[in-house]
C-alpha cells in the first residue's frame, strides 16, 4: 500500500467563525463551555480581515494534487453571523481560488433561524447543509432546547421543510444519546419518511469530570450509583453505553439493507462498506492514524481537533504562524501517528481492526480485559455492530465486484427471509423429533410434547 507523506494528505479545517455561541442550551453540547477558554467581553466574530486571511491560506495549504476543497462552518451556531458574513465567505472564495481549483462549503445548523432568504442563498451557492435532529420530538427535545428551556423540536422541522422546499442538499446529524439510543430503528424510520436521504450518528461520550461543575460531578454520581455497567461511572447520565451504541446501530442497519440500499446513505455504513472492499476508510475516527481534520476558532487560534480545543492541543494562531506551518508541524504529526502508535494489543489482534482503527483517541479511556489502558469506551459496541453486519457487507461486495449494484443484497435478504418462515413454518404441528431431537430421546417437563399436540410435554404424553 502506497502510504502519503504526511504534508501531502488534504486538509481539512472546522472553522468556528462565532466561536461557541449559540442560541441554543443543547444539554450535551460539549463546545459551549468553550467560552472559558477565552476572557470575558471577548467578542464573538471572525473579523473579516482574518476570514481573508484563513481563505487565502486554506488554498495554499492544500497539496496540489488534491481535486476538490471542503470550507466546513461550524459553531456554535454560525447563522448568529448574518447571511452577510457568508456572502462575504462566498466573495473571498471567489477572489482567492486557484484557477482550475473545485471547492465546496459545508456548514452544520441547528435550524432554527433558517428562512426562505436563507436557504435561496445556500441553493445558489451550493452549499451543504447539516441539521441537527435527534429523531422524533418525544427525543429530539429531551435534551436539545433553547436558552429558555423551550423545546426545540416544531422550529427545527420548520428549518428542515425551509431546506426540502428551497431544494437545498442536506445531511441530518443524530446525537446518539441515553435516551434516543434505545429507539434506533423508530429515529432512523422518522428521519427517512421526513426526507432526509443522508444521515450522520455522532454517539455523545462525556468523561466523567472532564468539564463538570462539582455540583454536576455529585449529581451525576449519585445517579450513578444504582448503575450496573461496567463503565457507567466513566461517564455522565447523557452518554451512550457502548452495547446501546451498538444495538442502536444494528437496529438502523437491519432496517436500511431491507430495503434502503442506494437510497439512504448513512455515514458508517458508508465507511464500513469501503473497509470492506479493501480500502482504509476515509473518516478520521476510523483510519488508522488522523490529524488531517482541525480546529479554527474565531479569533485565529488553531487546534489539532475539534474534539481537542483546550490550551494543550493549541498549535498556534494563523495570524502569527501561517496555516500551512502550523498544520503540518511535528507536533500536529505526532497527534496523529499516536493514534495508531497508542492502539493496545487487544486492539491490533481484534478482528474488525481494519474497519474501526480503535476509534476516536478522545474516547480510548477505559482498559482491555487484561488491564492495558488505552481501550476506546464504545469498542464493545463497535465489535457487536461490525460483526453483526459482515455477512452483508460481503455480500455487497460481491455484488461490487461482480459489477452489480450492491442493491441487489436487499432481495437476497427478501428470499432468505422467506426460505426461513417456510422452513419454520413447515415444522409446526409435527413430532418434535423431527425438529432436532434425538431418536428416542425424551423432551423435558416443559418442553413442547413430540406428539405436535402443542401442549407441554408435562400435561400432555408425560403426565
Amino acid at each position: 500500500m502506497t502510504v502519503i507523506p504526511f504534508e501531502h494528505q488534504g486538509l481539512h479545517v472546522m472553522v468556528k467563525p462565532i466561536g461557541p455561541i449559540c442560541n441554543l442550551d443543547c444539554e450535551y453540547c460539549y463546545y459551549l463551555r468553550k467560552e472559558e477558554l477565552y476572557p470575558s467581553g471577548e467578542r464573538w466574530r471572525m473579523s473579516l480581515e482574518l476570514l481573508e486571511s484563513f481563505i487565502e491560506q486554506y488554498f495554499a495549504a492544500q497539496p496540489a494534487e488534491i481535486p476538490e476543497v471542503t470550507f466546513a462552518w461550524q459553531g456554535g451556531e454560525p447563522t448568529l453571523l448574518g447571511l452577510d458574513f457568508f456572502e462575504a465567505v462566498v466573495r473571498v472564495q471567489k477572489k482567492h481560488a486557484p484557477p482550475g481549483l473545485q471547492y465546496a462549503n459545508t456548514l452544520q445548523t441547528n435550524g432554527v433561524l433558517l428562512t426562505d432568504e436563507w436557504c435561496q442563498f445556500f441553493k445558489r451557492e451550493n452549499f451543504l447543509i447539516g441539521i441537527s435532529i435527534d429523531g422524533p420530538a418525544e427525543v429530539h427535545d429531551h435534551y436539545r432546547y433553547d436558552k429558555k428551556g423551550n423545546p426545540t423540536f416544531e422550529k427545527v422541522m420548520q428549518g428542515l421543510h425551509l431546506l426540502k422546499s428551497n431544494e437545498v442538499e442536506f445531511n441530518v446529524l443524530v446525537v446518539v444519546n441515553r435516551v434516543n439510543a434505545r429507539l434506533g430503528k423508530k429515529v432512523y424510520t422518522y428521519l427517512r419518511d421526513n426526507g432526509a436521504e443522508h444521515i450522520q450518528f455522532i454517539p455523545i461520550v462525556e468523561k466523567e469530570n472532564q468539564e463538570q461543575t462539582e455540583v454536576e460531578r455529585i449529581e451525576s454520581e449519585q445517579k450513578q450509583e444504582c448503575e450496573l455497567h461496567p463503565w457507567g461511572k466513566h461517564v455522565s447520565e447523557r452518554s451512550v453505553l457502548p452495547e446501546q451504541y451498538g444495538q442502536f446501530l444494528v437496529d438502523v442497519f437491519d432496517e436500511w439493507s431491507r430495503r434502503d440500499i442506494g437510497k439512504v446513505f448513512v455515514q458508517i455504513f458508508d465507511q464500513a462498506l469501503s473497509a470492506w472492499m479493501g480500502y482504509e476508510p476515509g473518516l478520521c475516527i476510523f483510519r488508522k492514524k488522523c490529524g488531517r481534520a482541525l480546529a479554527l476558532e474565531h479569533n485565529g487560534d488553531l487546534y489539532s481537533c475539534d474534539h481537542f480545543v483546550d490550551p494543550d492541543w493549541k498549535l498556534g494562531n494563523i495570524q502569527e504562524t501561517l496555516l500551512p506551518v502550523l498544520a503540518n508541524s511535528e507536533r500536529q504529526e505526532q497527534f496523529g501517528s499516536d493514534k495508531e502508535k497508542t492502539l493496545p494489543p487487544f486492539c491490533r489482534e481484534c478482528e474488525v481492526r481494519f474497519v474501526c482503527n480503535g476509534g476516536c483517541p478522545k474516547n480510548r479511556f477505559i482498559s482491555t480485559p487484561s488491564g492495558e489502558d488505552g481501550l476506546n469506551y464504545l469498542c464493545a459496541g463497535y465489535k457487536q455492530f461490525f460483526n453483526h453486519i459482515d455477512p452483508v457487507m460481503k455480500a455487497m461486495v460481491g455484488e461490487i465486484k461482480a459489477d452489480r449494484s450492491p442493491a441487489n443484497v436487499m432481495q437476497m435478504k427478501r428470499n432468505s427471509g422467506k426460505s426461513q418462515r417456510a422452513s419454520a413454518k413447515s415444522t409446526v404441528g409435527k413430532p418434535a423429533v423431527i425438529q432436532g431431537m434425538a431418536p428416542g430421546q425424551l423432551p423435558g417437563r416443559n418442553d413442547p410434547c413430540t406428539c405436535g399436540s402443542g401442549r407441554k410435554f408435562k400435561k400432555c404424553c408425560g403426565a
